[in-house]
C-alpha cells in the first residue's frame, strides 16, 4: 500500500473551499469530469496530429458506468491519460490545470496553427475537486499514451492521497466515485439511475464533441406475448449500448445545410415550445467578440411573461459546454422574448464555470445581439407583414415598454419597429408610413387614447379633427401615450393628443370667432366652473366640437386617459390631470345654460354636473358619484 501524502496548496482549507463553496449545484460535477475527459481525448487527438499517430476523433468516447450495488458512477475515457508524475501534479496540486497549461503550449508552439482543431475546456484545475460534492471517496487509475504501467490515483477528501500501480487495460482515464451515503436533505444515489444520468449530460455536455456512451437497459412488450399471461410475463428487458449527446451543435453547422424543419425542432424540443418560433437567427461573429448565436422569436408570449415571475436570458455555452441556463445580461429588457443561447471561447469564467468573472466580453456580445434582433424584426416588417403584425400582437407591448422604461435612451433603436392603429382604415401603421402619408403642412401626429379602436372612434374631438383630413393613432395600451410622450417625436414632427386643450387645427378666421364668444361668455364660463368646484382647471367654449355639446380636454403634460392609467395603480398617491370642459356654443344646450345662468342658477349647477359627467363617460371615465348623477337626472328629467 502507498503512503498517503497531504494536497499541497495549503491542502485541507483550500480543498474544503473547493468541495464546499465554489459550486451551486452537486449535479455539476458530471459537467467537469465529463469535460476533463473531453480535454484528455483532445490532447491526445492533437498529439496524433503532430506525430502522425494515426488516430481519428471516431476512436474516441467517454463511458458512464453506473453500479447501484456498489454505489459507485465511473466515468472513463480512452484520451492521453497520465503518468505518475502527472498524477501528482494534475490531481496532488489543487488548482493547477494540465488543461490551462496545454492551451498555452499549443498557442506558443510551433504547431499553433492546428490548434483550431483542438477545444480544450478546462483551465482552473478545480473542476476535478467537484466529485467530492458526492462522493467519499474517489479513486482515478490511469495509463499514459505509449507507456507500459497505469497508476490509481486514491482519495477521501482532505485528508490527502496515494498514488500506486495497477492494472489497466489501454490507455486513458478511469475515474471511479463512491457515492456518499443519503441523508435526508440529498439524494446521492440519484447519480446512479439512467434517466438522471441521461438528463444531467444532455443538460450540460450534449454537445461535447466526443460520445458519451453508457450501457442502458430498457423494458418493453415482448412480440408474442400470449394475452392471458400474467402482467410481469409481457415484458422483458434488453440492454443497449447507447450514445447520450447529440455531439455536434446545430449552431455550428452550415446554415446552408440545415432546413427550417431542424431548426424548428430544435427550439420545441430545447425550449419547451409546442408552437413552432415565428423565426430564427443563426449568426456567427469574429473580431471583438467571437461567438456563435442561436435566436428564436417565439409565436406567443409564455402565460407569466408579463408577471414578475418571467425569467429573460439566453442559455451560454462556452466551447459547448452549457454555463448558465439563463443569462439575463445577453438580453436587453425590451428584447426579453427571444429565446436561444450562445456560445463563445473568450468568456471570462470564475473558478467554478458558473458565472462569469467581469462583464466586458458579455457586453460586446449583448450590444451585438441587439443589432441582430432588431434587424431581424426590421426584415420581418419590411419582408413578412403578416408575420411581422402577428409577433406584435405577441410582444409590442414590451418595444414599446422598451421605449417608455428607457426614458426614450432606446427611442433610435426601437421606433421604426412601433405599430399604432391608424383611425384612417383601423390597420396598424408604423410611424414611417403615417409620415408619408401626412396632409400638406401638416406638423404634428395626431393621436387619440381609450380602451378600445371603437370608443376612441367615438369621441366627439376625433370626428372633427378626421373632418379636416388628419389621420389619428388610436392609442389603446396603457403604456402607449407615456411611449409617445418619452419619444417627444419622430422624424422632427411632435406627437400631440388630440384631447389635448392646445389642438390648434383652427385657421385664424375660427381663432378670432371662438375668442369672441368666449369673451362674451365669460360669466357664464366662470359660473359652471364655480359650480364644478375643483373637478376641472378650467371651462370655455371651442369650436372643435361638430354634433356633441361638450368634450373633456387637459391642459398640460397629464392627459384624462393619462390620469385614469396612473389612478388604476396600487399607490396611495393619485395623479390629477388639468381637465377642462369644452362646450360647443353651436349646440342647442349651449342656449339652454345661457336661459338658466340669466334665469335659474341653481338649475345652471345641476346641468353643470351633468354636462361633466357625460363628458367624462364619453372619455371612458367614471364618475364619482353614480347616484348623485341620478338624481339630478331625474331632478332634470321631471322639469
Amino acid at each position: 500500500m502507498s503512503e498517503k501524502k497531504a494536497f499541497k496548496a495549503e491542502s485541507k482549507r483550500l480543498l474544503e473551499m473547493m468541495i464546499n463553496s465554489i459550486y451551486t449545484h452537486k449535479e455539476i460535477f458530471i459537467r467537469e469530469l465529463i469535460s476533463n475527459a473531453s480535454d484528455a481525448m483532445d490532447k491526445l487527438y492533437f498529439k496524433s496530429l503532430n506525430e502522425n499517430l494515426g488516430l481519428d476523433r471516431s476512436d474516441f468516447h467517454i463511458r458512464l458506468t453506473p453500479d447501484k450495488e456498489a454505489k459507485t458512477l465511473t466515468i472513463s475515457d480512452n484520451g492521453i491519460g497520465m503518468t505518475q508524475e502527472e498524477l501528482e501534479n494534475n490531481l496532488g496540486v489543487i488548482a493547477q490545470s494540465g488543461s490551462l497549461k496545454f492551451k498555452e503550449d499549443i498557442k506558443s508552439g510551433e504547431n499553433a496553427d492546428k490548434a483550431e482543431d483542438v477545444s480544450v475546456i478546462g483551465q482552473f484545475g478545480v473542476g476535478f475537486y467537484s466529485a467530492f460534492m458526492a462522493a467519499k471517496k474517489v479513486t482515478v487509475k490511469s495509463k499514459a499514451y505509449g507507456a507500459d504501467t497505469a497508476y490509481m490515483w486514491s482519495s477521501e477528501g482532505v485528508d490527502g492521497y496515494t498514488v500506486e500501480e495497477c492494472e489497466k487495460d489501454g490507455h486513458g482515464t478511469e475515474i471511479t466515485l463512491y457515492m456518499k451515503d443519503n441523508t435526508e436533505d440529498e439524494d446521492y444515489e440519484e447519480f446512479l439511475h439512467d434517466y438522471k444520468l441521461r438528463s444531467l449530460v444532455k443538460k450540460y455536455s450534449d454537445y461535447i464533441r466526443y460520445p458519451i456512451k453508457m450501457m442502458s437497459t430498457h423494458r418493453h412488450l415482448k412480440e408474442d406475448a400470449p394475452e392471458d399471461a400474467a402482467e410481469e410475463d409481457k415484458y422483458e428487458e434488453h440492454t443497449e449500448d447507447e450514445t447520450l449527446n447529440s455531439m455536434i451543435p446545430l449552431w455550428k453547422k452550415s446554415k446552408s445545410e440545415l432546413t427550417d424543419e431542424e431548426y424548428n425542432s430544435f427550439y420545441q424540443e430545447k425550449f419547451f415550445d409546442y408552437s413552432e418560433p415565428l423565426a430564427h437567427i443563426h449568426s456567427k461573429t469574429e473580431g471583438s467578440a467571437t461567438y456563435s448565436a442561436l435566436l428564436f422569436i417565439p409565436k406567443k408570449a409564455p402565460f407569466d411573461y408579463y408577471s414578475k415571475e418571467f425569467e429573460k436570458g439566453l442559455q451560454l455555452y462556452s466551447n459547448g459546454v452549457l454555463i448558465m441556463d439563463k443569462c439575463a445580461d445577453l438580453l436587453p429588457d425590451h428584447f426579453s422574448f427571444v429565446k436561444g443561447l450562445v456560445d463563445s471561447e473568450d468568456l471570462s469564467l470564475n473558478i467554478s464555470r458558473e458565472m462569469l468573472q467581469h462583464d466586458r466580453q458579455l457586453k460586446i456580445i449583448a450590444k451585438s445581439l441587439e443589432r441582430t434582433i432588431k434587424n431581424e424584426l426590421k426584415k420581418m416588417l419590411s419582408n413578412d407583414r403578416e408575420k411581422y403584425e402577428e409577433f406584435w400582437k405577441a410582444f409590442g407591448l414590451q418595444i414599446k415598454f422598451g421605449i417608455y422604461n428607457g426614458y426614450g435612451m432606446n427611442k433610435e433603436l426601437l421606433q421604426d419597429l412601433l405599430l399604432f392603429t391608424s383611425g384612417k382604415d383601423k390597420k396598424p401603421v408604423t410611424l414611417e408610413e403615417y409620415v408619408t402619408g401626412m396632409k400638406e403642412g401638416q406638423d404634428c401626429i395626431y393621436y387619440a387614447s381609450g380602451e378600445s379602436v371603437e370608443r376612441i372612434d367615438a369621441l366627439p374631438i376625433v370626428e372633427s379633427v378626421k373632418d379636416k383630413g388628419y389621420e389619428i393613432l388610436y392609442l389603446t395600451d396603457n403604456v402607449d401615450e407615456f411611449c409617445l410622450q418619452m419619444m417627444v417625436d419622430y422624424k422632427e414632427k411632435k406627437f400631440k393628443s388630440v384631447q389635448g386643450g392646445d389642438l390648434d387645427l383652427e385657421t385664424e378666421e375660427e381663432k378670432k370667432e371662438i375668442k369672441e364668444k368666449n369673451e362674451s361668455s365669460k360669466e357664464l364660463c366662470e359660473a359652471i366652473k364655480e359650480a364644478l368646484g375643483d373637478k376641472v382647471a378650467d371651462v370655455r367654449l371651442t369650436n372643435k366640437l361638430k354634433t356633441h355639446p361638450v368634450c373633456i380636454s387637459a391642459d398640460g403634460a397629464l392627459s384624462v386617459e393619462m390620469e385614469k392609467v396612473l389612478n388604476s395603480m396600487p399607490t396611495d398617491r393619485k395623479a390629477k390631470a388639468d381637465k377642462v370642459l369644452e362646450i360647443n356654443p353651436n349646440h342647442a344646450i349651449f342656449d339652454k345654460l345661457q336661459f338658466l345662468f340669466d334665469n335659474d342658477k341653481e338649475m345652471l349647477s345641476t346641468y353643470a354636473d351633468l354636462l361633466y359627467a357625460q363628458a367624462m363617460l364619453i372619455e371612458g371615465m367614471s364618475i364619482e358619484d353614480p347616484v348623485a348623477f341620478s338624481e339630478e337626472l331625474s331632478k332634470v328629467m321631471s322639469k
